[in-house]
């Protein structure tokens, strides 16, 4: 344009939705988004433009559907090449993490940032025109793969096993009590409602790759510090992951756990005892971004999904946080792009008791879930403060179960998969209501359970 003051260019927002229906859209305005880019800057950068000073503008703001990306202006003067560079380098590295989000490809994405990273505070001139180019353009390819490549579906199987549902290289214990892995805390929130009963968090954080894991593992917590009573380190605390081995953003470099802040109330006192807190939950609870965590594990076969016959059905049991390790399988089964989610056929079928509605743990992404399989997810609630139960009592878990006593029993028999994770105190009424069920058909239920067991169709991790 003629010499003067520079006008901005109108802002551009991208947009990168979570909704299944608006995936395509959105990788086509990101690959038009990213070539507008990778033109631009071989313009206002050229050696012409700079040794005549004109001087351009450029006005970006990114967000994501859910605003986890706060909007930024990203503004370069080409008076200095230096600022120029770094100004077109985070543009090339955010056009990439946009790649990463949107096409689901974390090893190619960060690639192209990296490109970005390490040339920009070195090259001058054309050099620099062209190596951002390089980064936006394979950002560019990375969102055209997914939305044009294959089935039109973003994939995720870069951390599967061959066969995907074989089990024999499922890692365990790769960090020991002695020598913890010490991650780093990316989030931790509140999750819960103002009226439920206790505190709990979601809490994710980065193990840089190291800590592969699958879904139905846990994961050991060392809370910094000594025991009071003799010095020593605290002891590991076992917590079921709430992340698929993808973790929330999907590079395979994070974990999530769900954990509900222990505190003992002191009827006397009328107040919480901090001499009784839980240690662990509450050092966690307590954490925020950048906090180290020291990790151990992962541990545990018994939760693994069983996938080798993707008609299996699978009834999944919780109360409270024992929610966890079944979001990750949701996760891995209906809401990622695993070889697991393209193949199952079966019903997974999720109950959760907890004690009112603001206490509920993740409802949102099962409500959506259900919406968009309807004939694959089924989801029940036991409310023990607002629903009762055929009796007129509290509604717990194992009531709502047993209201749906013979068609489990039913997809038991049918080598249907039942998992129980949460207090110990719901098996009791469950083994109860299977056991009459047994003894309605005429079955002994000690040999209907250990067949079960012999089969691995009953997983139990309660406390």
């Amino acid at each position: 344009g003629p010499m003067g003051p520079a006008r901005p260019l109108p802002e551009l927002y991208l947009c990168v939705p979570s909704c299944k229906e608006e995936r395509t859209m959105a990788g086509k305005f990101l690959i038009a988004a990213a070539l507008v880019a990778l033109v631009r800057p071989s313009v206002a950068f050229a050696p012409g433009a700079v040794s005549s000073g004109r001087c351009r503008r450029s006005s970006l703001r990114m967000s994501s559907a859910e605003d986890v990306v706060a909007p930024s202006n990203v503004v370069a003067v080409p008076s200095k090449r230096s600022r120029v560079a770094r100004r077109i380098g985070k543009a090339a590295v955010s056009f990439a993490t946009l790649a990463l989000a949107g096409a689901g490809a974390p090893p190619a994405a960060l690639a192209a940032k990296k490109v970005v990273e390490e040339v920009v505070p070195v090259a001058q001139g054309t050099v620099i025109t062209l190596k951002s180019g390089i980064a936006i353009a394979a950002a560019a390819g990375i969102a055209a793969k997914a939305v044009f490549g294959g089935s039109g579906e973003t994939k995720q199987d870069f951390l599967e096993a061959e066969p995907y549902w074989d089990q024999k290289t499922v890692p365990v214990n790769t960090a020991k009590a002695k020598a913890p892995f010490v991650g780093k805390v990316i989030s931790s929130k509140r999750i819960v409602g103002p009226k439920a009963t206790g505190e709990t968090c979601h809490i994710v954080i980065d193990h840089q790759g190291e800590l592969p894991y699958w879904e139905g593992q846990s994961f050991g917590v060392v809370a910094p510090g000594a025991r009071e009573k003799d010095g020593k380190p605290h002891s590991v605390r076992l917590y079921s992951i709430a992340a698929s081995r993808y973790g929330d953003d999907m590079s395979g470099r994070t974990t999530s756990l769900c954990v509900r802040r222990a505190t003992y109330w002191d009827p006397e006192l009328q107040a919480d005892d901090p001499a009784k807190k839980g240690v662990c939950s509450n050092f966690l609870c307590d954490t925020a971004a950048g906090d180290d965590v020291q990790l151990t594990g992962p541990s545990g076969k018994v939760m693994l999904i069983p996938e080798e016959d993707p008609k299996t059905d699978i009834i999944m049991v919780a109360t409270g946080t024992g929610i966890a390790p079944y979001r990750a399988f949701v996760r891995r089964l209906f809401v990622e792009r695993t070889p697991a989610q393209a193949a199952y056929k079966g019903t997974a079928w999720l109950f959760l008791g907890v004690a009112n509605s603001d206490a509920l743990l993740y409802d949102d992404e099962w409500q959506d879930v259900r919406t968009n399989y309807p004939d694959n997810f089924r989801l029940d609630y036991a409310l023990s403060r607002e629903q009762e139960n055929k009796s007129g009592g509290k509604m717990y878990i194992q009531d709502k179960v047993e209201e749906y006593s013979d068609e489990i029993f039913n997809r038991l028999d049918a080598g249907g998969h039942i998992y129980f994770c949460g207090l110990k105190g719901m098996m009791p009424g469950i083994q109860d209501m299977l056991k009459g069920v047994c003894e309605s058909k005429d079955i002994s239920y000690d040999e209907w359970l250990k067949g079960l067991k012999s089969k691995k169709q009953w997983h139990v991790e309660v406390y």
